[in-house]
């Protein structure tokens, strides 16, 4: 048989392990992944000691247009997403106007990300009080599954629900429900300051712990299926494993920010670190860790949710009134990367958080792994070679970041989608993805 690309490399990274391996791609999937001697037909590509790593897929994305696409638009955060490593994202439904919350609004999107992306895109549709009608035939329509709020948004079109109208939306349609979860009892008006700790203290882990007991609670008693979105607050681990051990179906991401940033060095009036719920302390971050490593975590996604330079940087430096999200796209698998390494984790974890977890909590059956079968979406990376976070080589629309002027390790070198070279500077060859296309 003769093949359309061949990749060889002395570390593969599959389901199995990391080993030195041959993988053959025709018309856009993988269809064997063979020793590293063999000699089949087709065009070969040795990348020697670089790892070949499947695509990263990233769920958590905030695009932003149409509506805000001053904040971020298709074309330049999926331009990100290829320099970084990610070939599948999956857009947020809100910050965009209109908001993902009817069919008419998916089709909106579509035709806004029609031929402009660089990334496979798969969407989320947005449920919201008085929808609860409509989603049935918008996941019919497409959708991934469904996003919903426990506390203000911070865009007014995209309002939270109370826990009746979580109940009816959990029982409306049957699909993967993704909360951001937070109790508004719980959390305050933040004070206008510049300290970093006078914001945090305005969203506790309370706040989170709450929450989360009531998606989990309302989940067992609908029989739905939820995802905890951004878990920043270690406390609500053992909650989440005791649910998982009575049978609730629950799964549960965190952040890039929440695992290689902490509290205690975010200097004052240094907005870039704003996101909700906040970066916590090294004690707290030291316990998500170990929740990932154990398997209560489930997936690091980025929660890229880019704003305008004035929103996330006021010129007061004010916390309180900094747009609250953090633009980590294109640096989100190097930025693990450097944090795993140094805790003595291996490049097989990393892919299993960020590439392998995602697509299957999503649905996207042939995404996330280097296997025969799955989409040839695949990435070749240095992962011992170091470089410092520039700003302004970043591809998302804003370059303002935390990470700035940060040493981190892993370079891509290189990424094709469905067995195509793909570029953050070349032509738009990306998807728009749906349950009915995956």
């Amino acid at each position: 048989m003769s093949y359309d690309l061949v990749l060889r490399s002395t570390r593969v990274v599959t389901p199995q392990g990391e080993r030195p391996a041959t993988v053959c791609v025709t018309d856009g999937r993988i269809m064997a992944v063979t020793d590293h001697d063999a000699t089949p037909h087709g065009p070969v590509t040795d990348l020697g000691d670089l790892a070949l790593l499947p695509g990263i897929v990233d769920t958590h994305v905030h695009v932003n247009e149409p509506g805000r696409t001053e904040w971020e638009g298709f074309a330049s955060a999926t331009r990100a997403a290829i320099a970084g490593g990610v070939t599948t994202i999956v857009d947020m439904p809100l910050n965009s106007v209109p908001p993902t919350v009817s069919v008419p609004a998916l089709d909106v999107k579509r035709r806004a990300a029609d031929g402009a992306v660089h990334t496979d895109v798969g969407f989320w549709g947005g449920a919201v009080p008085g929808n609860a009608g409509d989603l049935a035939a918008l996941h019919r329509a497409g959708v991934l599954g469904f996003k919903c709020f426990l506390v203000d948004s911070g865009v007014p079109e995209f309002p939270p629900l109370d826990p009746p109208a979580l109940d009816e939306a959990l029982r409306a349609v049957d699909a993967l429900f993704i909360v951001h979860a937070e109790n508004p009892d719980s959390v305050s008006a933040a004070p206008p300051s510049r300290r970093y700790a006078d914001f945090v203290a305005s969203r506790p882990p309370s706040a989170e712990t709450e929450a989360i007991a009531r998606v989990l609670d309302a989940a067992q008693r609908a029989g739905a299926r939820v995802h905890i979105l951004h878990l920043s607050s270690a406390d609500a681990l053992p909650l989440i494993a005791a649910a998982r051990g009575a049978g609730v179906r629950v799964t549960v991401e965190t952040c890039p920010h929440y695992l290689c940033l902490t509290a205690e060095e975010v200097p004052d009036g240094a907005t870039e670190y704003k996101c909700c719920p906040p970066i916590r302390d090294r004690a707290n971050q030291d316990r998500l860790w170990a929740g990932l490593v154990a398997g209560v975590i489930d997936c690091v996604v980025s929660d890229h949710s880019p704003s305008t330079p004035m929103l996330k940087r006021p010129p007061s430096g004010d916390f309180a009134a900094a747009w609250g999200g953090i633009s980590s796209l294109q640096i989100g698998l190097p930025a693990i990367w450097s944090s795993a390494r140094r805790r003595g984790h291996r490049l097989v974890d990393v892919v299993r958080w960020m590439a392998q977890r995602p697509a299957e909590i999503a649905g996207l059956g042939t995404k996330g792994r280097i296997a025969a079968g799955f989409d040839a979406d695949l990435v070749a990376f240095a992962p011992d070679e170091p470089f410092v976070v520039d700003p302004t080589a970043l591809w998302h629309r804003h370059p303002v970041t935390p990470y700035a002027g940060r040493t981190l390790h892993g370079v891509v070198r290189g990424v094709w989608l469905r067995g195509r070279p793909v570029s953050p500077d070349g032509p738009p060859r990306g998807r728009l993805i749906s349950r009915s296309s995956r």
